[in-house]
């Protein structure tokens, strides 16, 4: 009788300390496009890379509670990713191309917007753009995605305190294409300060109220490079990250909440560029650790959520065989993008040749020198190089952010059959996604659930009013 009483006692006991726990500080990761494959095939990768075969867990792989959560849309199976960045954002479902708004276009309120009527700090921060589909959900309600302008306009409306991306794509034309005010003077006399770069924003953050970081002037507003682009100077996700926490915790004794999107994992998937997206894979976890490290001085305070708006690209882990060879994908220097890019300027060479091409090809992927490849791999390659080079019957390549020289194309296309990876689609699938957690009232994100129920455990694990 007595042992049962002190087992009842206990379990109480644990029952009143996971009710007492509240997430003071809430981190909230979102890697667009990234589905459980993408996740799995990465550690997958990380392990070949090292010589052996198994997985190298991610950090956030490590974290102790784990799910997975289904993304379909309130008008299809597949969604986008504004109606995908809505559900996580606000817990409701909503037509595709929409942003924080519901089935008949009423405003929705996120779980940003309910952090900060309860006191805490807020910043919201990506790798794309600022006023793309995903950042927009969390402070914007605007009828179709491609509103940059009227998203962008809301930004100082929202209050937040830190936002953070490369840019806006259209800071001065309405969605009807007339010119109007440019929003960073909308924004700066609502009382942001805009931060230009890292060396800017180390040098106006300490006065600042409320800020806006974006790349430096010229560098491209759609999105920062990509990390297996990075050049010295660039900006990177794991900068803004710890920017974010440096500035919301300035003077605040009440919490904060952070959105980061790793946005880019998303547009190599779209290319299917196995090496780029797997690499942003591992970007926005070197992200997710300066979070981590935060949790760590405060454990029984900070909660840390990782999921995805939808699986893109259909990725599947086999062509033929029983055989994988993700180590290949090591050899791979350059994106998609960064590839078409060197082909460019090897076409403004008179008469390039064969042999010019394939240095290339072999200084960036690895083909020939590291890769063997087939008579038909070689041969496919040959003849793009004639088509487009020679003869310039040019057709670049499009997927839904990049449009690319015909060769680097192909020597996408045969990395992957290198790696033998395959990809069904280079748009969205209606695959799960998975979900992570750790710290304060991380139990809740644990087993199967919709994207929807996301952002609602959140605001439960914070007491957001």
């Amino acid at each position: 009788m007595k042992r049962f009483l002190t087992l009842w006692v206990l379990a109480v006991l644990a029952v009143v300390a996971v009710r007492a726990q509240q997430a003071k500080y809430v981190f909230y990761f979102i890697g667009d496009g990234m589905g459980l494959n993408q996740v799995n095939t990465t550690e997958m990768y990380k392990a070949e890379l090292e010589g052996r075969i198994g997985t190298e867990q991610l950090l956030f792989g490590s974290f102790p509670a784990a799910g997975m959560a289904t993304s379909y849309s309130a008008t299809n199976s597949i969604t986008d990713s504004a109606a995908g960045g809505t559900a996580l954002a606000t817990g409701s479902k909503t037509y595709n191309g929409a942003i924080g708004v519901d089935k008949d276009r009423n405003p929705l309120e996120s779980v940003a917007y309910r952090a900060k009527k309860s006191g805490k700090k807020v910043g919201i921060a990506t790798s794309v753009s600022i006023d793309h589909a995903t950042p927009a959900s969390f402070y914007a309600h605007q009828a179709d995605r491609n509103m940059y302008y009227e998203i962008a306009c809301e930004l100082p409306q929202s209050g937040f305190d830190f936002f953070a991306g490369a840019g806006l794509l259209k800071p001065e034309k309405t969605a009807d294409g007339k010119k109007a005010t440019n929003v960073c003077s909308i924004i700066e006399d609502a009382g942001y300060t805009i931060a230009r770069g890292m060396e800017q924003y180390r040098e106006k953050a300490p006065e600042a109220d409320k800020i806006l970081l974006l790349q430096e002037e010229g560098a491209a507003a759609d999105a920062l490079p990509y990390a297996i682009d990075r050049e010295e100077g660039d900006m990177s996700l794991e900068q803004i990250t710890r920017s974010a926490i440096d500035f919301l915790s300035k003077d605040n004794k009440k919490g904060f909440f952070l959105m980061v999107e790793g946005g880019k994992i998303d547009w190599a998937c779209h290319a299917n560029d196995a090496a780029a997206a797997f690499n942003e894979v591992i970007d926005m976890d070197n992200a997710i650790a300066i979070a981590y490290d935060f949790y760590k001085k405060h454990p029984k305070e900070t909660l840390i959520v990782i999921t995805a708006d939808h699986e893109t690209g259909g990725l599947g882990m086999g062509r033929s065989g029983y055989v994988l060879n993700l180590k290949a994908l090591g050899c791979q220097k350059v994106s998609e993008v960064g590839l078409s890019k060197l082909i460019t300027d090897l076409r403004k060479h008179d008469h390039p040749t064969w042999e010019q091409a394939k240095a290339v090809l072999a200084s960036s992927m690895g083909f020939w020198d590291k890769l063997p490849l087939t008579w038909e791999q070689e041969r496919m390659l040959h003849d793009v190089f004639h088509s487009s080079l020679v003869e310039n019957k040019v057709k670049f390549t499009t997927s839904l952010y990049s449009k690319t020289e015909p060769l680097a194309s192909a020597a996408k296309q045969v990395m992957s059959q290198i790696a033998r990876l395959g990809w069904t689609t280079g748009d969205h699938t209606a695959e799960f996604v998975p979900v992570y957690a750790v710290g304060a009232c991380s139990e809740l994100f644990m087993g199967k659930m919709d994207n929807t129920d996301i952002p609602k455990r959140i605001a439960k694990a914070a007491r957001y009013k």
